[in-house]
């Protein structure tokens, strides 16, 4: 049988034929690769240069804006918080003067509940909309907040959504059984006692021990007899 395997000779001069090749392309096109690498060099210092120099000290000032509409915010200041006051910015202001930060987006959280507190609720559902929430809890509070807008509007299933929603976007024993709670009393708004019961019951199970868990419990309770008294 034939040896088919390609010399080693062979082998060598095709590597340095290509070798020779490339030397000759880079010789070729020596000019232009310069301007290349320069051009990535130029970018990549400016992009550092941008985050260095512009997005670091404009998000320091937005966490500073932040703090302040924040104080007005924990003492249910809403409108002080959501418009400012002289040379303190409010939340409208720092979505708008600080774009593109982390305190910007925030911002649309905090303007959201303090809608939602001002009895603004499509203002308030706009504006957890537009938040993009990174952090966990915080977009599961806005997913509720936004369901708490909608049970006002009157859009009871709507809310049910956001609540159950909110209630399985970070599962723990605080944020959870708050929501799915809220879901069950709207789903009593609805008439539809049996999922109320049906979420009351599963509150009940794996959030025993939370202040919803054993609320719960009463909840079941009246909602079996009513069904023992054919609904009534």
């Amino acid at each position: 049988m034939a040896d088919k395997t390609t010399p080693k000779h062979d082998t060598l001069q095709d590597i340095e034929s290509s070798l020779t090749n490339t030397e000759m392309f880079i010789e070729r096109n020596q000019k232009k690769l310069l301007m290349v690498l320069a051009a990535i060099i130029v970018v990549v210092g400016g992009v550092l240069a941008y985050k260095q120099f512009i997005v670091k000290p404009k998000e320091a000032e937005a966490q500073n804006a932040m703090f302040k509409a924040e104080y007005y915010f924990e003492k249910d200041s809403f409108n002080l918080a959501l418009n400012g006051k002289g040379e303190v910015e409010g939340f409208l202001a720092i979505m708008d003067n600080y774009s593109g930060t982390k305190s910007s987006n925030l911002a649309h959280y905090y303007a959201g509940v303090c809608y939602l507190q001002t009895g603004k609720f499509q203002e308030a559902i706009d504006q957890f909309d537009a938040y993009d929430g990174a952090d966990m809890m915080t977009s599961a509070m806005a997913m509720g907040a936004k369901g708490d807008a909608l049970m006002e509007l009157g859009n009871t299933q709507e809310a049910i959504d956001q609540y159950v929603k909110a209630a399985g976007k970070n599962e723990n024993g605080f944020s959870t059984p708050m929501f799915l709670m809220k879901a069950g009393y709207a789903y009593e708004d609805l008439k539809n006692y049996d999922k109320a019961l049906e979420i009351y019951t599963k509150v009940h199970k794996e959030y025993f021990q939370t202040s919803e868990g054993r609320e719960a419990e009463k909840y079941i309770a009246r909602l079996e007899g009513m069904k023992e008294n054919g609904g009534k």
